[in-house]
């Protein structure tokens, strides 16, 4: 049975570290246990002409649906134009891959410096 990836817009400022925690459940709500699976994210153009970042994933509770992923201030300082594109693949333990999420990243500028 295929997954039908959830859209969840994001607004991201520019030069700036960036996370999303998330947490996957199935349609009765119940946590999906994430043990032995992987999960990649990544950021591109619009048009998937060019890839801008992958996402760090991290996997604070496991057996709960829990990660995050990360993007860092050197990476959100190379996100032109101001709206891109991400989208997030998890791979079962038999290799099963489907994208559970999608969306649009919006930049909004940053404007102090350190």
């Amino acid at each position: 049975m295929a997954i039908t990836p959830a859209t969840y817009d994001i607004t991201v400022q520019r030069r700036s570290d960036h996370q999303e925690s998330i947490k996957l459940t199935d349609n009765n709500g119940t946590a999906i246990n994430l043990t032995g699976f992987t999960i990649a994210a990544q950021v591109w153009s619009v048009d998937r002409t060019k890839k801008f970042a992958d996402w760090t994933v991290a996997f604070p509770n496991r057996t709960n649906g829990e990660f995050t992923i990360k993007l860092s201030s050197a990476q959100t300082t190379t996100f032109f134009p101001d709206k891109l594109a991400y989208d997030v693949l998890v791979i079962n333990g038999s290799g099963l891959k489907e994208y559970y999420l999608e969306g649009s990243i919006i930049m909004s500028e940053g404007y102090t410096s350190t």
